[in-house]
């Protein structure tokens, strides 16, 4: 049989702290479970959005650029990249808690900035000539930041 540590003994005050360090890690982090795979879909699907049509004949990384489109469908490439891309990519690989609710607002932030850019393709000039309307690419950018905002949103919550 093993001999239990006595509450004053060293071995137990190195088995304390190293629960302490385990206990503190986990609060810091988020299991994803399944919501990861889909996540991780989702970035991929975001990824293809960006080779696809945004405003015409331009491409949503050459929206991104500054290439096309307008000033309201660049803020929702630059948006739509930096939190759904970058910052899920990096909340995927860290599984920090913190980094979940970053995703969370920001994928809801960009969202409202894909229907602000698909409104503007859409909407009138100051010439008073209708835009080219949104490509496949704008559309597909925009579902996608919906489906992570919610499963961002619903990892963010689920730590208790």
């Amino acid at each position: 049989m093993t001999d239990v540590p006595n509450g004053n003994s060293a071995e137990f005050k190195e088995l304390a702290a190293d629960v302490d360090q385990v206990v503190n890690r986990a609060a810091r982090t988020v299991e994803l479970g399944r919501r990861g795979f889909v996540i991780a879909c989702a970035v991929f699907v975001l990824i293809v959005g960006q080779l696809l049509p945004w405003a015409g004949d331009h491409v949503g990384w050459q929206v991104l650029a500054g290439q096309g489109g307008g000033a309201i469908p660049r803020l929702f490439a630059a948006t739509s990249t930096a939190f759904g891309v970058l910052a899920s990519v990096l909340a995927l690989a860290t599984r920090r808690w913190w980094l979940t609710w970053v995703c969370a607002v920001g994928s809801w932030f960009a969202f409202v900035d894909g229907m602000l850019a698909i409104w503007s393709q859409q909407s009138s000039h100051s010439n008073n000539t209708v835009g080219e309307g949104p490509g496949i690419g704008m559309i597909l950018a925009v579902i996608t930041m919906v489906v992570l905002g919610v499963n961002w949103m619903r990892a963010a919550w689920s730590r208790s």
